[in-house]
């Protein structure tokens, strides 16, 4: 089965929080690639490839971060993308 993609923004106290490096950790921990970005508006950009219930689980880690982060809220959005390999941040 094709591993899916899902492009997610985290908004909220994001960026100096750890939240980038806490992601990969959990991403690996799923077996999800894909990468971890800041955006110049001070949210994340989470681009996540693996299986659904994978990414499901990573959603709802996303909701929550790492314990100094507030997140306010989580977009996403399906995509059709190959699986990169490893999870990179930047």
């Amino acid at each position: 089965m094709k591993p899916e993609g899902r492009l997610f923004t985290v908004h909220g106290r994001v960026q100096g929080v750890w939240f980038r490096d806490s992601t990969r950790r959990e991403a690996a921990r799923l077996g999800i690639s894909g990468h971890a970005i800041n955006l110049p508006d001070g949210n994340v950009e989470v681009l996540a490839v693996g299986a659904a219930t994978a990414l499901d689980a990573l959603e709802a880690w996303l909701h929550e971060g790492p314990p100094m982060a507030r997140v306010t809220k989580v977009e996403r959005q399906s995509i059709d993308t190959a699986a990169p390999a490893g999870f990179t941040i930047g």
